[in-house]
């Protein structure tokens, strides 16, 4: 039985979901805003005395974002290119001195910059770009001249360019002169394509994009197999070895490259990263490579653990050639109790093979990641104890043997807590190392505090037991750490912005007056009709205690006690605890930018938006989600509750909105509560036995928590969505478990329960959306349906309560 409400909603909207007139606009000042230039990116030279300035369109068409693709072993691959498949190009670059405007490069005729780089020594740069013919290297030295073509028929598909210790080579990786045109696709089936499952366990978390026949498989070989060669700024070309690489590496001393090629047979059910594959170290100057590891198909991994045997293998910055590796002590296994997780390697370069590794140190925790200090004897190691969401940075002295001092240790989530990251510089042989000023660590980070983030550069002693703050943001304005100089005084470089004035880059000196430094951009507002969209960080509490917050924004022109519509735009993190789930994230002294399908726009068309809202989901990590549902309910009603008291907000006109888990969370809102009048959900996952090894932060299967899985899908209580939903997806999403059949399947259920929706699929789309025409599709679909049933709408449904 159609209800009342529904059958309104039906009636409205009928004509609309059936036609299929292409592509719609927004009103033209949401079109002139969305479509506006956006600055300059700036590309610092490493000594912080040149730039690149690199210039990208606000978004690109639906033609080149809908270009030839392939998706193959998880991964996306354009064929003209031999690339990664992206959409983001710069359309212009210029280079100078920093803080100057710089000259314009003279780059071929309708070539596109996919990257940019520069050499430790910040004397040359290479841009890659993207022709009709395929990628190039082009390269140039910075003070003098245009770039020249170094390298012809680039493949980036799995090794990128990578400098080499003298600063004027690179090691990179082109299509092979004498490589075949790629296979044909076979007209006819040459058999069936089969699986089989061997009796172990293999949790396979929801992978998009897999290889599916033996054609893909040869598809692959082709795009990944790549001719590695040493490339010269003087355009000088040697080719060293050809092979299906999955990376390549040099080492800091340049002598050496630690390569991983991938082995047959390839999987259907993992994508390429957990291949077969050699780890083989080969010298530069010819010569056979030796083979250091041989990795089979990872395919038993338990769920939030690693394969067995040696992994991470990398270089370590502060030698010539010595390789750091990690294996696992537990088995891989997370559930595994074990006094060590982790154990570190290195292995000296020569060698005869990986036996010749000596252990360095152990972590209690999961590795994960490692640094060198440009004094040999340190390394720096994370670790990421998984049962508490703790993380943990180490520094350890290995000539000493002592205990390591203890860096960083704290919930993941405790954002008042957090150090900042460890700034970095170049170290002996050019590599980044883990930066020492006077004896100290450096440290830069957002500085969240309950009035919000006032970002700060600090040190901490060696031993990790005192942090002294060098400078902090002033009050009144948003300014965050860029990098620190080399040199002294110690000099650093700032992005400054205010809700009035777009970030501009500032050079200032430790010690000096909040307003003594250097202004080194002067970037305008490329959006000035917005200056006057009011801003607050705001904080309120939910019923059971737990503090929440978020950002408000007020159209320009609202008076106070106006009450407007309202929407509420959220994610859920999940948190051990109610200590950092309350604690505030973000800055009401921000630039307020609005561009692609940003619900801000929303501020612009008579709207409250409450951006950010905390959603927490508190609990046991391994059965927090028991209490999903009513968590969310609790926080959305928090967050009404606060807009109306706050005289901003009117009751009866409310609506939610998210993407990915966010999508996820507005449909159980309006399957599970009466607070919203409609909702939008933007490439959500909403069936989650489509996701049965885990989702988000869910460790349990399906099968170990039936009630709970059922319980947190919408589609399960589709019957309940009595509420109008907009659902939008990208055809092409490739992110984990966001297939786009979740939100055709939510659709049609709703459809077929005599609900209110619309789905919009969008052709090309990934997760996010980022064509011209699809981002104002997106803006006008938006407006267009929350304007029609929240923004003018009289009647209340049956069932809203109106809180």
């Amino acid at each position: 039985m159609v209800r009342p409400s529904s059958l309104l909603g039906l009636l409205l909207i009928g004509p609309l979901a059936l036609a299929q007139d292409g592509y719609r606009l927004p009103p033209d000042d949401v079109t002139a805003l969305l479509t506006a230039s956006p600055p300059p990116r700036l590309q610092r030279s490493p000594d912080g005395a040149r730039a690149l300035h690199v210039q990208y369109e606000a978004m690109p068409s639906i033609a080149d974002v809908s270009r030839p693709m392939l998706r193959l072993a998880g991964m996306r691959i354009d064929p003209a290119a031999h690339a990664r498949f992206s959409t983001s190009f710069a359309v212009g670059v210029s280079v100078g001195e920093l803080g100057a405007e710089g000259r314009a490069l003279a780059l071929p005729d309708g070539a596109r910059v996919a990257r940019a780089s520069w050499s430790h020594d910040s004397e040359h740069y290479v841009l890659q770009l993207v022709t009709d013919e395929g990628a190039e290297l082009w390269g140039g030295r910075a003070s003098e001249g245009e770039p020249r073509r170094l390298l012809a028929a680039l493949n980036t598909v799995m090794v990128s360019p990578s400098w080499l210790a003298d600063g004027q080579s690179l090691l990179c990786a082109r299509v092979p002169a004498d490589q075949a045109a790629p296979p044909g696709a076979p007209t006819v089936p040459s058999g069936p394509v089969i699986q089989e499952s061997a009796g172990r366990d293999t949790p396979l978390r929801t992978y998009q994009d897999l290889l599916t026949s033996p054609y893909d498989a040869d598809l692959f070989d082709h795009h990944v197999t790549a001719e590695l060669c040493l490339v010269a700024m003087d355009g000088a070309v040697t080719a060293l070895a050809t092979d299906r690489y999955a990376s390549a590496s040099p080492s800091p001393d340049g002598q050496w490259v630690l390569e991983t090629v991938l082995r047959r047979p390839y999987s259907f059910l993992m994508p390429s990263s957990r291949f077969p594959a050699e780890v083989r170290v080969r010298p530069l100057a010819g010569g056979e490579p030796t083979v250091l590891a041989r990795r089979p198909l990872t395919e038993e991994v338990p769920i939030g653990g690693v394969a067995t045997g040696p992994r991470s293998f990398t270089w370590k910055a502060s030698e010539a050639a010595t390789l750091l590796f990690c294996e696992a002590l537990d088995g891989g296994d997370p559930k595994v109790e074990v006094p060590h997780r982790d154990r570190w390697l290195a292995l000296a370069v020569p060698c005869e093979s990986r036996t010749e590794a000596a252990e360095l140190l152990r972590v209690e925790h999961r590795a994960s990641g490692i640094r060198a200090l440009a004094d040999a004897r340190y390394l720096v190691t994370s670790e990421y104890d998984r049962d508490r969401r703790w993380t943990r940075t180490l520094l350890h002295d290995l000539a000493d043997g002592g205990l390591p001092a203890v860096l960083e240790d704290r919930s993941q989530r405790d954002r008042y807590g957090d150090p900042g990251s460890l700034l970095t510089e170049p170290g002996p042989f050019g590599r980044s190392v883990v930066r020492v000023q006077g004896g100290k660590l450096l440290r830069a980070g957002r500085g969240a505090t309950p009035q919000g983030d006032r970002p700060f550069l600090a040190t901490q002693t060696l031993d990790g037991r005192t942090t002294s703050e060098l400078w902090r943001c002033p009050v009144g304005c948003y300014e965050s750490v860029d990098d620190v100089l080399p040199g002294a005084p110690l000099t650093f470089l700032t992005w400054h912005e205010t809700p009035a004035t777009p970030p501009n880059l500032r050079r200032r000196v430790v010690g000096a007056a909040d307003d003594d430094f250097v202004v080194l951009t002067d970037h305008p507002d490329p959006t000035p009709q917005i200056r006057g969209i009011q801003r607050r960080l705001v904080r309120y509490e939910r019923a059971d205690g737990v503090p929440l917050s978020a950002t408000l924004y007020l159209p320009a022109d609202h008076e106070p006690g106006t009450r407007l519509p309202l929407f509420v735009w959220a994610y859920p993190r999940e948190y051990n605890d109610v200590r950092t789930a309350g604690q505030v994230s973000g800055s009401a002294h921000r630039f307020t930018r609005i561009g692609g399908s940003s619900h801000l726009i929303l501020a612009t068309q008579g709207w409250a938006v409450l951006d950010g809202a905390t959603m927490p989901i508190i609990g046991d990590a391994e059965t927090m989600n028991d209490t999903f549902r009513e968590q969310l309910v609790a926080s959305a009603e928090a967050a009404i509750t606060f807009a109306v008291d706050a005289g901003v907000a009117d009751a009866e006109r409310t609506a939610v909105g998210g993407h990915s888990y966010g999508a996820f969370m507005t449909a159980n809102l309006l399957a599970h509560s009466d607070l919203f009048r409609a909702g939008v959900a933007r490439s959500g996952a909403y069936n989650r036995s489509l996701t049965p090894f885990g989702f988000q932060a869910e460790r349990r299967t399906f099968w170990e928590a039936p009630a709970t899985y059922f319980a947190v899908s919408p589609f399960m209580h589709a019957e309940k969505i009595d509420e109008p939903l907009l659902l939008i997806h990208g055809e092409a999403d490739n992110n984990s478990g966001t297939f786009p059949v979740q939100s055709r399947r939510l659709f049609h259920a709703i459809q077929g329960l005599g609900g209110t929706a619309r789905l919009v699929m969008l052709p090309a789309e990934s997760h996010g959306y980022r064509a011209r025409e699809s981002v104002l599709h997106v803006q006008a679909e938006t407006l267009e349906w929350l304007d029609r049933h929240v923004k003018r709408s009289t009647t209340i449904e049956a069932g809203f309560d109106g809180r």
